[in-house]
Parts: structure tokens; C-alpha cells; sequence
């Protein structure tokens, strides 16, 4: 149940933050859809978008956590399932992934950027590098 999904195109605090939706979208998937191993097709849909998500936030890795965040990138249909997720999980993540619960805590804590710079989303720097 402990698995965590990383994610081939993020860096650095974006990873990190991947990892964490990662880990609670598995506990979320485990205990509401049934699954033993790995996630349920709706489940990995979300954590997909996510991904792409949070690849494209123009804050880069600068970005606040979306429940700060002025910029509001979901769908609102994405946005509600992940508001499920978090809601759910985020409760149960403190003893099977106490570092990045805390670390989402703190990072829950820190100002929000006022204003996002040009061209420094994660997929802009990648393509750059190409």
C-alpha cells in the first residue's frame, strides 16, 4: 500500500509535490475503490493530470500548493475528484509517508509568489534543455 509514483518529467519541489499526490491518491484508491496493487484506471486518469498539471504551472518550482494557488489550472471535475483525494488521504498520510505529510504541511505555510515568472514552468525549462 505504500507505493509512490515518480514522475519521469518533474524536478525538483514538483516531484516532490508528485510524490505526494502519488502517495495519496494510492491511499485513496485503496480504500475507496478496492485496489491491492497500484491504482484503478479512474485514479490513474487524476494522477495522469496531475502530472501534466503541475509540468505546465507557470509558478515552476515556486508554486504553492494549489489550495493557495490564485491560479486555478483543474477542471472543475478534476478539481473536485482531487479535493476527495486530499480530503480522504490527507488525514491517513501521516504514518505511512510522515516526511512528505510534513513536508506538505510546511509548504502549506509558506507565502504565496505574487506573481508567477515569464517562462518558469517545468515544461518550458525541459523543452529549453532539448
Amino acid at each position: 500500500m505504500n507505493e509512490v509514483i515518480v514522475s519521469d518529467i518533474l524536478q525538483g519541489k514538483l516531484r516532490t509535490e508528485f510524490k505526494t499526490v502519488s502517495a495519496m491518491a494510492a491511499i485513496y484508491c485503496h480504500a475507496q475503490h478496492g485496489t491491492r496493487q497500484g491504482l484503478c484506471q479512474e485514479c490513474k486518469t487524476l494522477l495522469d493530470y496531475a502530472e501534466t498539471r503541475l509540468d505546465r504551472c507557470p509558478y515552476g518550482q515556486e508554486k504553492p500548493t494549489c489550495n493557495q494557488c490564485p491560479i486555478h489550472c483543474y477542471k472543475p471535475e478534476q478539481k473536485e475528484q482531487m479535493r476527495q483525494v486530499m480530503r480522504f488521504s490527507g488525514p491517513r498520510m501521516l504514518l505511512p509517508h510522515p516526511i512528505l505529510a510534513i513536508r506538505h504541511l510546511l509548504h502549506e505555510k509558506k507565502p504565496v509568489p505574487d506573481k508567477p515568472k515569464l517562462n518558469a514552468s517545468n515544461r518550458h525549462l525541459r523543452k529549453k534543455v532539448k
